[in-house]
């Protein structure tokens, strides 16, 4: 009878440290799969971020009154825009045009009043524009 047995010699060690690394493997695959699988309920969220329709907020110039004018759909900020700017307002502060198109062109294209770098040459009454944006937009926002 030419039975050969073998024996294997396994250290306590080596098995700790492969049950470790098999956990860890297992852990990060587990990780990965959470991180980057679609996720329906949060692109439902990012659909429905406002309520349809124009919404406005007043800034005062100079105890002049401008209605600051904000168009929305259900998940894009599409216009940004005075609806009084008259001339004589026009006139006393040129620079305010063109600070909120400048506004309205960076809102619009990231979607985002984070991060706005306002016009050297307007910084005050561009924060006050950018304030006025802001409000209109908690406005459309959907709760």
């Amino acid at each position: 009878m030419g039975s050969k047995t073998k024996i294997i010699v396994l250290h306590m060690k080596e098995i700790i440290y492969t049950a470790v690394f098999a956990a860890l493997g297992i852990l990060l695959i587990v990780l990965l799969v959470i991180m980057f699988r679609q996720n329906d309920s949060s692109s439902a969220a990012v659909e429905k971020q406002y309520t349809p329709g124009v919404y406005t907020s007043s800034l005062t110039l100079n105890n002049t009154n401008l209605e600051v004018e904000v168009s929305v759909d259900e998940s894009r900020i599409n216009s940004i825009r005075f609806s009084n700017l008259d001339e004589t307002v026009a006139a006393m502060y040129p620079l305010v045009q063109p600070a909120i198109e400048d506004i309205a062109e960076q809102i619009c294209e990231t979607q985002s009043l984070e991060d706005i770098s306002l016009p050297e040459d307007t910084p005050y009454t561009s924060q006050m524009i950018l304030d006025a944006v802001r409000e209109a937009v908690d406005k459309a926002a959907v709760r």
